[in-house]
């Protein structure tokens, strides 16, 4: 996929579209969600209390990939402690997400479970 959501152009991608287009369901598609107008999507919800991470995605290379409501940031992180991110911080945009995360998955047709990727530090 390329940073605008198009498949690259230098290789050739006929089998990949050719096997999203004979099954709705494929492992491609398991990630990704085509637009009305034929760019890919991934089907992901970028979330980080502290704005500065979630902003390198919307001003980098992949910031077309990505729909703005799909990176949540917050104004400020929880400094390393975990009941200011539980009990503060991260309490003012939990809805926020849940909201995302219903939005992405009611456009699936068989959601089976998520994918969930921690970091510290």
């Amino acid at each position: 996929i390329e940073p605008d959501g198009t498949f690259s152009k230098d290789r050739d991608n006929s089998h990949i579209i050719k096997s999203i287009s004979d099954s709705k369901e494929t492992s491609f598609s398991t990630f990704f969600n085509e637009t009305g107008n034929g760019r890919y999507v991934p089907r992901a919800v970028f979330v980080d209390l502290e704005p500065s991470v979630i902003d390198e995605v919307r001003r980098g290379t992949y910031a077309k990939l990505f729909h703005p409501e799909q990176l949540i940031s917050g104004k400020e992180d929880a400094a390393n402690n975990y009941a200011r991110g539980h009990y503060t911080v991260g309490k003012e945009i939990i809805d926020t997400v849940l909201e995302r995360l219903r939005k992405i998955a009611d456009q699936c047709t068989g959601l089976q479970g998520f994918l969930v990727f921690h970091s510290f530090g």
